[in-house]
């Protein structure tokens, strides 16, 4: 089967987030007197959903909070960030869209972000349009690594797994796309550099190569 739909995460995948993410992680551990490392951070945490990252940090770092708590302090100042600011772009990313869109590709975001955090990257780039619709982390039971959010992004568009391709930039979300039996091609960034990408279907040095990766497949 031919190649139908692109579908893509969004953290460090479309935007340029993980370094801010980490930042903001930062800061949350500070008040509990936790030194969180760039190093620490990406080899343990980016890429990870909030309320899991929320329940290793309390294991890793021996913190006398509930999840829950460190979860909507995370939620927080995540949502405080989208509401007044922008995260950029990753390198590509507007060719890219562009490509596949005039191509004749339907684009979807599958994320394990939460709604409102969607919702506010549509927004600041007017992406409401470009792609079809998206899948959130609300949206779903289980976030990445399951395959939950893949498998629903398939039952809404109707088509099978060999006709979509996934573009991720971590472990987790590789494995998420690979358990849904989706061919991932993975980008990692600086923030991902040391996550374990031998399972994915590629591994591409930015958006550009994934356009001629696609491409190549099209016939």
């Amino acid at each position: 089967m031919g190649i139908k739909a692109i579908l893509f995460d969004l953290d460090g995948t479309l935007v340029n987030s993980e370094i801010i993410h980490c930042q903001m992680w930062m800061d949350i551990l500070a008040e509990y007197n936790v030194t969180l490392s760039e190093d620490d951070y990406k080899n343990h945490h980016a890429g990870i959903p909030t309320a899991q990252n929320a329940m290793d940090m309390i294991q890793r770092y021996d913190l006398d909070v509930g999840a829950a708590t460190l979860t909507q302090a995370k939620v927080t100042a995540t949502h405080a960030f989208v509401a007044s600011k922008t995260y950029p772009l990753m390198p590509q990313v507007i060719e890219t869209l562009g490509f596949f869109k005039d191509i004749g590709l339907t684009l979807v975001m599958v994320t394990g972000a939460d709604r409102v955090s969607v919702d506010a990257n549509l927004r600041a780039h007017n992406w409401h349009d470009v792609f079809a619709f998206s899948v959130s982390g609300d949206d779903v039971l289980n976030g990445k690594p399951a395959p939950d959010c893949y498998l629903l992004a398939l039952e809404k568009l109707g088509l099978s797994a060999g006709e979509c391709v996934a573009i991720e930039d971590s472990e987790h979300g590789l494995t998420s796309a690979s358990r849904a039996g989706i061919a991932c091609l993975a980008i990692p960034n600086p923030m991902s550099e040391n996550h374990d990408f031998t399972s994915a279907t590629a591994v591409l040095k930015h958006l550009g190569e994934a356009q001629k990766w696609v491409v190549e497949r099209l016939g």
